[in-house]
């Protein structure tokens, strides 16, 4: 059963953030539940889900999990308004995680396959390096949005994306440190940045910016660590 969870988990995590462009988002926040694209966001879901799957005895579940999504999707885009929609982001996903792994227990409570093992492990490793680069990119964005911080961290010198590739790489690298055993490497990682980012701040003199930088590498830091957990935590149930 895990490595159907897991599977589905995948599914999930491509098909939200990977593979459901920003014109998607914004025309179902506009047309809600006449927007088509609500509709062919779950379609997509629904097809990785068969890919991934490959089976089509679990089709009752497939499309149950597709029916649960599109019901708290469109439960979200009615419900939310432009102060909750933090709230209602971080609310969708927990629902989604919690129909997946509800549906799936309900229905398939005694199909756990112990020769499977191997390729469970894999794929949680997969889920969680996903997780770390673009999801977790959105999730920041989502909470950041509460302030608006474009005049601070714009800047025409810099590369373009380099914070999101930087962001990205600094919770690889944590996620390797950490489940290598390696504390000491994340601390000197974090030590790494500050000294980077010192010369920054002592020439922006700006301490809205300063407060900006430290909330988004203590939260970049925190998730990674937080997944490295939950992963060592997981390996020994898969």
């Amino acid at each position: 059963m895990m490595l159907l969870i897991l599977k589905l988990f995948l599914a999930h995590l491509i098909g939200d953030f990977f593979l459901q462009p920003t014109n998607w988002v914004k025309h179902k926040e506009q047309k809600k539940l006449k927007s088509v694209w609500l509709y062919v966001h779950v379609a997509v879901h629904l097809a990785l889900m068969f890919v991934f799957v490959w089976d089509l005895s679990y089709t009752p579940l497939i499309l149950g999990i597709g029916l649960l999504h599109l019901i708290i999707d469109g439960l979200k885009l009615i419900l939310q308004r432009k102060k909750t929609k933090r709230l209602y982001f971080l609310l969708d996903q927990l629902f989604h995680i919690i129909s997946i792994v509800g549906l799936t227990a309900l229905l398939y409570v005694d199909d756990f396959d112990f020769s499977l093992i191997l390729d469970a492990q894999l794929l949680l490793l997969i889920i969680c390096v996903a997780f770390l680069t673009k999801p977790t990119s959105i999730i920041m964005k989502t909470i950041f949005s509460k302030w608006n911080i474009s005049k601070l961290t714009k800047d025409n010198e810099s590369l373009k994306d380099a914070g999101t590739y930087i962001g990205v790489l600094e919770r690889l690298l944590v996620f390797v440190f950490v489940i290598l055993g390696h504390w000491e490497a994340v601390g000197f990682l974090i030590t790494a940045k500050s000294v980077f980012r010192f010369g920054d701040l002592t020439a922006s003199k700006e301490r809205k910016l300063t407060e900006y930088i430290l909330i988004g590498t203590l939260i970049s830091f925190g998730i990674a660590i937080m997944t490295s957990l939950l992963y060592l935590t997981l390996i020994n149930y898969v």
